[in-house]
């Protein structure tokens, strides 16, 4: 068989990390949770109150939706480490995580654009 005729190499080695099977996951969790209007709607809200600070009872008016609704939406974003939850006796208050939408967008820049060279 001539030299000629052999095919070209069809992979090129990767030059940076990838994201792990681990960070990967915790990345779509992120995404699944922000990928909802009112629950973006409710970061938004969240992050808009004095010391981005909210009580559930000062979220369900401006959504639209019921108290236990707006709590499974919530519910979601904590479980997806985006925001915190704190309870003072009858009323859960929500907080943006320090740094939680940070580290999303970081991932997306770091693992999930080309790399360019100069």
């Amino acid at each position: 068989m001539a030299l000629d005729l052999l095919p070209a190499a069809c992979c090129t080695p990767a030059t940076r990390a990838a994201l792990t099977e681990q960070a990967a996951a915790d990345l779509s969790q992120s995404l699944k949770a922000l990928a909802d209007p009112t629950r973006l709607r409710l970061l938004s809200l969240i992050a808009a109150h004095d010391g981005a600070e909210a009580c559930v009872c000062d979220l369900t008016e401006p959504v639209g939706l019921s108290q236990p609704t707006v709590s499974h939406h919530l519910k979601v974003l904590v479980d997806a480490g985006l925001v915190t939850r704190d309870k003072r006796g009858v009323w859960a208050y929500y907080s943006l995580t320090p740094g939680a939408l940070d580290a999303v967008t970081h991932q997306l820049g770091t693992h999930l654009t080309a790399g360019t060279t100069a």
